[in-house]
């Protein structure tokens, strides 16, 4: 399986794809519910080990173990699997 990191270069790279059109769903712990979620539009930079949003007054370091699903269209490209198994 295609790692959250290797799958985001692919969707940022791919001519064919529209980065606008990602959503991304992470762990939050300060958030409701502990998840947020960014568009595509809002990610700045995709670092070896974190992604960069830019939440209009500060740019924050998200590390990809964080991420929970990636989306593409409103269509789940990626999830973590759960915990124990061999995916993600």
């Amino acid at each position: 399986m295609r790692t959250s990191h290797r799958l985001l270069l692919r969707l940022y790279h791919d001519p064919e794809c529209d980065f606008a059109r990602v959503s991304l769903t992470y762990v939050n712990r300060g958030a409701p519910g502990g998840v947020s979620s960014v568009e595509g539009g809002a990610i700045r930079k995709l670092d070896a080990y974190y992604f960069e949003v830019d939440s209009g007054d500060r740019v924050t370091c998200i590390p990809y173990h964080r991420l929970a699903e990636i989306r593409y269209a409103g269509r789940v490209v990626w999830s973590r699997a759960p915990a124990g198994s061999d995916e993600g």
